[in-house]
């Protein structure tokens, strides 16, 4: 197995290793400390940069695809002793195509002024997206209703430090033009109004975040607690008025040496009346992205890692979620849960970063998810 991994990341770095000049090309790859392939030299002497191409194993995207994503990671430099962990900031392009003949373009930008003690996350693109949406009805229980959706999307988000704290405060605009073309045969039901087919989403929110983690890619200890409320409104420019509650939490901490816990949760809730591809998701793996909607979701999951060596690691994870509709009780919701498990490769020990497989059943269908980083990440 670590010989096809090897090959693998060797085949994706492989177009921009000429990127490194005057220096050795197979020295460049192995990491300093235990001779084993290793990135981190090659991110740094190329100046952060790597082509990565990437496989989709989502299955509300068919299942199967693939994409490419230029990634600049440019370490912070000339930083205080007591500065602790600063992240990289991180330069994206991508694209990509799927089994169904979704595809998507865009870029983002993820980083940092730490003197100035503020964060910030830029991002757009253009995404012709083909995804189903589920509803219990009357007649046929629960019926698939797919749709073409086309978004120009557009993210901002600047946030800053609280004292000498991990607390940040802030506030994001996000911006989507979109418009939706049913793919499925009949009448457009009930529940979807002829102006969720063509509108703009505007949400304007204010956020606190704590973030204590050790790594933004793979932690092994730390706590991250995010709180979000968000308005759409005209005067955002949205056509819909509604607000979303969210708030996360990711916490890791090392139960042995060669054993880090991770536990996930996720609370989120829809006020007013959002369209319904705006309503809250279950996101798990195992579970179809947009499978389970309701007014109001809750997540909660753990992640255990074991370290085998100090680069492979297999891990364990299972999870349950729950949504709810509008005026009906927490026990009329709908209940889910995910298992699975798979393997990891420390590809950057500079930066621990972890690459590997997933492979987790949901209650009624099976997924694949290749993992950079972590899966929780957002």
């Amino acid at each position: 197995m670590g010989k096809i991994v090897n090959l693998l990341i060797i085949v994706l770095l492989l177009a921009s290793i000429h990127a490194v000049h005057g220096q050795n090309k197979k020295a460049i790859m192995k990491d300093t400390l235990d001779g084993k392939f290793d990135f981190s030299r090659f991110l740094v002497d190329a100046h952060g940069f790597i082509p990565v191409p990437f496989i989709i194993t989502e299955p509300a995207l068919g299942g199967f695809g693939g994409g490419f994503a230029p990634l600049f990671l440019t370490p912070k430099k000339g930083l205080p002793k007591d500065a602790g962990y600063v992240p990289p900031d991180i330069t994206a392009g991508f694209g990509m195509y799927t089994a169904n003949g979704s595809w998507a373009l865009g870029g983002i930008r993820i980083g940092s002024f730490p003197k100035a003690g503020l964060k910030y996350r830029i991002g757009g693109g253009y995404a012709d997206i083909n995804m189903s949406f589920y509803r219990q009805t009357a007649l046929t229980g629960e019926k698939e209703y797919a749709f073409n959706i086309r978004t120009v999307p557009i993210l901002a988000s600047l946030s800053k430090k609280i004292g000498k704290t991990s607390l940040y405060a802030g506030m994001q605009y996000f911006f989507a033009a979109m418009k939706l073309k049913p793919r499925f045969d009949g009448d457009v039901p009930d529940f979807i109004t002829p102006r969720e087919l063509d509108n703009n989403l505007a949400s304007l929110g204010f956020f606190l975040e704590w973030d204590s983690r050790n790594s933004v890619f793979t932690p092994d200890k730390g706590l991250r607690v995010n709180a979000l409320y968000s308005m759409n409104d005209n005067w955002t420019g949205s056509d819909f008025e509604f607000q979303r509650s969210n708030i996360f939490m990711n916490w890791f901490f090392p139960i042995k040496k060669n054993w880090v816990s991770g536990l996930k949760f996720e609370g989120q809730h829809a006020f007013g009346d959002p369209p319904f591809y705006a309503l809250p998701i279950i996101n798990m793996r195992g579970i179809p992205l947009g499978r389970f909607q309701g007014q109001s979701t809750l997540i909660l999951e753990t992640e255990q890692r074991f370290d085998l060596n100090l680069r492979w690691s297999i891990v364990g994870f299972t999870g349950y979620g729950k949504t709810m509709f509008k005026d009906g009780s927490l026990a009329e919701g709908k209940n889910v849960y995910n298992v699975g498990g798979g393997f990891r490769y420390l590809i950057a020990r500079t930066f621990r970063l972890r690459t590997g497989l997933d492979i987790a059943k949901g209650p009624d269908s099976w997924g694949w998810y290749l993992v950079f980083g972590h899966n929780w990440n957002r």
